[in-house]
């Protein structure tokens, strides 16, 4: 899996993605991500990525122009990348996805997590200032996603939910499959009824039994697994 975040502040990624889980699945070469500067696709001496909006109104609102040459640089560089590995045919099968990081954008789920993890590249778009022109949504991203209801300074933080999530779904990433299986909103189905809801994970505890007072349920240091597994799924 390959992800490519366009932003003007790549630096903001650097910390968070060199650590634990996602820094180890890079250096076992699981997933890449990288980050590109949106100014380098830019031609003028000031490197300007935004102007004023037409019609007129507050703030500054990210061009087009530049956005389309990244996102087009970057879908044909991964194109021959991955023909050295591959078959021509096979390159041109390639599964990319295109994302803009918007406000109005449809709610990240789980199950998007597990959709776009079926993809070999993603190329994430994070917009700044009052907005991104909308040809980038209407012509150059295949979705929009937001984060919740609320308004952030920019998609950076939106690209690493993203980046998180969807990599713990790329097989080897987080080592054992049992941790994906009894995970907090995997979807789940009733066999009698057939109804699919999601599994919330049910509370864990570890060492001290006792702290403050506070006290581990006696059902789970009981070693009676069919009570233990009867009062997880109660608490679910």
């Amino acid at each position: 899996m390959k992800f490519d975040i366009v932003t003007i502040f790549p630096k903001i990624f650097d910390s968070y993605f060199s650590e634990s889980i996602i820094g180890r699945a890079q250096k076992n070469k699981l997933i890449e991500i990288k980050t590109h500067d949106l100014r380098q696709w830019t031609t003028d001496r000031h490197k300007t990525v935004d102007d004023s909006p037409y019609g007129g109104g507050p703030g500054m609102v990210m061009k087009v122009e530049p956005i389309y040459k990244a996102v087009q640089f970057l879908s044909s560089k991964f194109k021959v990348q991955s023909s050295k590995l591959k078959s021509s045919r096979q390159a041109r099968t390639i599964k990319k996805r295109v994302i803009l990081f918007s406000a109005k954008g449809k709610q990240f789920t789980q199950a998007d997590a597990r959709r776009l993890a079926k993809y070999d590249q993603l190329i994430l778009i994070c917009g700044r200032y009052e907005g991104v022109d909308e040809r980038v949504a209407e012509h150059i991203a295949d979705e929009e996603l937001s984060v919740g209801n609320f308004v952030l300074t920019g998609g950076e933080i939106p690209a690493m939910i993203v980046v998180d999530t969807v990599s713990r779904l790329i097989p080897g990433v987080l080592g054992k499959k049992e941790s994906l299986r009894e995970e907090s909103f995997s979807k789940i189905q009733n066999s009698k009824f057939k109804i699919q809801n999601y599994y919330l994970e049910y509370p864990q505890y570890t060492r001290p039994e006792k702290f403050r007072g506070w006290k581990v349920p006696k059902v789970l240091l009981s070693g009676n697994h069919q009570e233990i597994k009867k009062w997880r799924g109660k608490k679910q």
